[in-house]
C-alpha cells in the first residue's frame, strides 16, 4: 500500500493528509510505459483509471488459489473463494456507508446497474402518465435505459435544465415536480464537465414530492467520500473500473425495503431458492436475488483490493490532489489563444474538457498521442449536453491521484505545439 506523506492532518489544522505521489506512482506498473517514444501522460482518467499493483496481484493470486465457483461448493476451494467475494461486498458496504451488505448488489458496471433499476423497479412500478426527472448533464446510461422503457410503458421523461457554467438549474428541479412524478435519475458527478451536483439536496426535494432517487455515482467515488446514508440516496451506483479496479465489474446498492420488494430482472442459477415445473420458482433473498448465474468472482475480489488501495490512500488527499490538479491546468490552458473550457461550475471534480478554435477535437486528440499524451475526444456519451452547447464533441483531459504538476505542464505545452499544427 502507498504511503502518504502524513497520515492524519496537523495538529491545529483541518488539511487533508499530503499525498505522497511519488509512491502512489510505484504502485501502477504501466505509469512506466512510453508512446511513440515519449514518457505516457494519461489523463484519461475518467474513462478508465489504472490499476495498482495490488489489484493486479489479486487475480493471480485467484487464479493460483482460489479458483472454484462459490455459494454452491461444500469443499475448501469453493469456500475460500466465496468468504473473498462475500468480504468484498462488507468492503463495498464500508465504503458506502450502506446499512447492510445485502444492499450492495454486483453487476458488470453502473451502465447494468441502473438497466437493473429500470428493469425491475421501473417495470414493476412505473405506470402510463407518470414522470422520470433526468438532468441534462447525464451519461447515456442514465438517458437510454429510461427512453427505452417510456417507449414501452408510456411515463413521461422530463428533464432538468443546465446552465451555462454546466450547473443544474436547482428552481428549475424544484418547478418539475408534479403528483405524478416517481423518479429522478441523475448523476453525482458529470462525466462530461465535472459538475459535483448536489444530490443530498436534490434527493430531500425528491422525497418530499413522494418520489425515489438514483444517483449515478460512476464518477464521485474515485475523488470523494460518498455516504449513501447521509445523502439518503435510494439507489445508488458505480463501477470498478473507475475506482483504479477491474473492468467488467460493478456495484448497485438500493435501499433493503426496496430491493425485497423489486422483482428479479434476470433468472438463472444461484438466484433461486426453489425450481419446480409443478410449483414454479422462488427466489433467493436479496442481494442474491439480482445476482443470477456464475459472477465475475475475481473481479470481485479485486474490485475489493481497489477499494482498499483507494481508502488506505485517502479520498479526502485525493480530492484535495485532484482539485489542485485541475487549477494548474485550468490556469495553464487558459492561455492558449482560443481554447474555450466547457463547465466552469464552482464545485467541480478533476475533469477539464475544453474545445479550441480552427481545430477539431478529433485531429487534437490523434496528434497530442503522438507526443505520449492520452486524453478523450468525442462527446463523452453524453451528447444531449453537448448539444445544448453547439458542439458534438470536446476535448476532456481528467485526473488521479497519481498524476503530477509536471505532466499537466507537459500536456499544456503539447497541446500548444497540436494546436500549432492543425490551425
Amino acid at each position: 500500500m502507498s504511503e502518504l506523506a502524513s497520515d492524519l492532518p496537523r495538529a491545529g489544522t483541518s488539511q487533508p493528509p499530503v499525498l505522497d505521489v511519488a509512491a502512489i506512482r510505484a504502485d501502477f506498473p504501466i505509469l512506466a510505459r512510453q508512446v511513440h517514444g515519449k514518457p505516457l501522460v494519461y489523463l484519461d482518467n475518467a474513462a478508465t483509471s489504472q490499476t495498482p499493483r495490488q489489484v493486479i496481484a489479486a487475480f493471480d493470486d485467484y487464479y493460483s488459489r482460489l479458483n472454484a465457483n462459490i455459494h454452491r461448493g461444500l469443499h475448501t476451494l469453493a469456500d475460500e473463494a466465496t468468504a473473498a467475494f462475500e468480504g468484498t461486498r462488507e468492503t463495498v458496504r464500508g465504503f458506502l456507508n450502506a446499512g447492510a451488505s445485502r444492499e450492495i448488489i454486483f453487476t458488470r458496471g453502473t451502465t447494468e446497474a441502473i438497466n437493473l433499476v429500470a428493469n425491475s423497479w421501473g417495470r414493476a412500478n412505473l405506470r402510463p402518465g407518470d414522470e422520470v426527472l433526468i438532468s441534462r448533464l447525464e451519461h447515456h446510461s442514465n438517458i437510454v435505459p429510461w427512453q427505452l422503457l417510456a417507449q414501452e410503458i408510456g411515463f413521461t421523461i422530463k428533464v432538468i435544465p443546465v446552465d451555462e457554467r454546466g450547473v443544474l438549474d436547482q428552481a428549475a428541479y424544484r418547478a418539475l415536480f408534479t403528483e405524478r412524478t416517481r423518479l429522478v435519475a441523475v448523476n453525482h458527478v458529470s462525466n462530461a464537465f465535472g459538475t459535483v451536483n448536489p444530490v443530498r439536496e436534490m434527493a430531500s426535494i425528491a422525497h418530499q414530492h413522494g418520489a425515489l432517487i438514483l444517483v449515478d455515482g460512476a464518477q464521485a467515488t474515485p475523488h470523494q467520500r460518498v455516504d449513501v446514508h447521509d445523502i439518503d440516496a435510494d439507489f445508488y451506483a458505480f463501477s470498478g473500473h473507475k475506482v483504479y479496479g477491474p473492468t467488467g465489474v460493478g456495484v448497485l446498492y438500493g435501499k433493503a425495503a426496496l430491493l425485497e420488494a423489486m422483482p428479479p430482472w434476470q433468472g438463472g442459477g444461484e438466484m433461486i431458492r426453489t425450481v419446480s415445473f409443478e410449483a414454479g420458482t422462488t427466489f433467493a433473498e436479496i442481494p442474491h436475488k439480482f445476482e443470477a448465474g456464475t459472477p465475475a468472482i475475481a473481479e470481485v475480489v479485486a474490485l475489493g483490493k481497489a477499494l482498499e488501495w483507494i481508502s488506505g490512500v485517502g479520498l479526502d488527499a485525493i480530492g484535495a490532489w485532484e482539485a489542485r490538479l485541475l487549477a494548474h491546468a485550468t490556469a495553464r490552458v487558459s492561455r492558449i489563444d482560443g481554447l474555450r473550457i466547457l463547465g466552469t461550475a464552482p464545485d467541480k471534480a478533476g475533469v477539464l474538457s475544453f474545445v479550441v478554435d480552427g481545430a477539431h477535437a478529433q485531429d487534437i486528440g490523434l496528434l497530442i498521442d503522438q507526443l505520449g499524451v492520452a486524453i478523450r475526444t468525442g462527446h463523452h456519451c453524453a451528447q444531449p449536453l453537448l448539444a445544448q452547447f453547439g458542439l458534438d464533441a470536446t476535448c476532456r483531459a481528467s485526473f488521479a491521484a497519481y498524476n503530477t504538476f509536471e505532466e499537466i505542464d507537459v500536456f499544456a505545452e503539447a497541446l500548444q505545439r497540436v494546436i500549432d499544427m492543425v490551425r
